[in-house]
């Protein structure tokens, strides 16, 4: 069985973004493994403990960035890992998604896992836009993966607490928001040691394709404060009151 697993990198929003001119520092602003590839990586991983196989992990450098994800995908189970180097943050899932094909097409993939979404994005196209270019299955929002011969049993979830169970034939494209069981810890000492020892394999990537996601990024910039909330103190009653008032001087009531 052997498994793909698409990951990106993403801004860390653990600490305040720092802008500098139209768009993000990207040398004050630290760099992490997008969560959901977390889930998916943990979910190829089970995969391969419980059929066999191996799990390489593949994913574009656009930032210079992207090793420290590599290493941690490495440390938590993968067997390998591919990276396509672009330098360029401004590219879109479009295009990201076609680089993505061109790397996996040669690899004779079973199975290829990409996240549901990731957070600096959120529109969730790379792994449709992937199926698309390599002519493949692709089912999102999946939440446990089993496989057995040349298919695989997925439960996707949808709004309102309710789930389905599919069958897909492989190869397919999956999209991961949940793995069948929580991710893997990864002691950092591990990670530094992989890091120190396993090279990642660079690949080219071909020349931009024509039709864009039609999403152009203008400018990023911090939030204009222009107010603050108010509390309102004492008694159920007064507070109540205060709305209303409140309320009527706005013209609402």
């Amino acid at each position: 069985m052997n498994i793909i697993v698409a990951i990106k990198h993403i801004p860390s929003t653990a600490d305040d973004l720092p802008v500098k001119g139209n768009n993000l520092d990207f040398d004050s602003v630290d760099f992490v493994m997008n969560e959901f590839d977390e889930q998916s990586i943990e979910q190829a991983v089970l995969i391969k403990e419980a059929v066999g196989g191996t799990v390489t992990v593949v994913g574009i450098d656009l930032i210079g960035e992207l090793d420290g994800a590599l290493y941690l995908a490495l440390a938590k189970g993968a067997d390998k890992a591919l990276k396509i180097s672009a330098d360029d943050p401004s590219v879109d899932s479009h295009q990201q998604a076609k680089w993505l094909a061109e790397a996996i097409q040669g690899l004779s993939s079973d199975l290829i896992f990409t996240s549901v979404q990731a957070s600096n994005d959120l529109d969730g196209q790379i792994g449709p836009m992937l199926a698309a270019y390599l002519d493949m299955p692709y089912i999102g929002g999946v939440s446990s993966v089993e496989v057995s011969g040349n298919t695989a049993t997925v439960n996707k979830e949808f709004a309102g607490g309710v789930g389905a169970k599919y069958a897909l034939s492989l190869p397919s494209v999956i999209g991961v928001q949940a793995s069948s069981k929580p991710p893997r810890y990864a002691p950092v000492s591990k990670v530094r040691q992989i890091a120190q020892t396993v090279k990642i394999e660079e690949l080219a990537h071909s020349a931009q394709v024509e039709n864009s996601a039609g999403l152009i990024f203008k400018k990023m910039a911090p939030l204009i404060m222009t107010g603050r909330a108010e509390m309102f103190t004492g008694s159920p009653r007064e507070v109540a009151t205060k709305i209303v008032d409140l309320l009527k001087s706005k013209g609402l009531a």
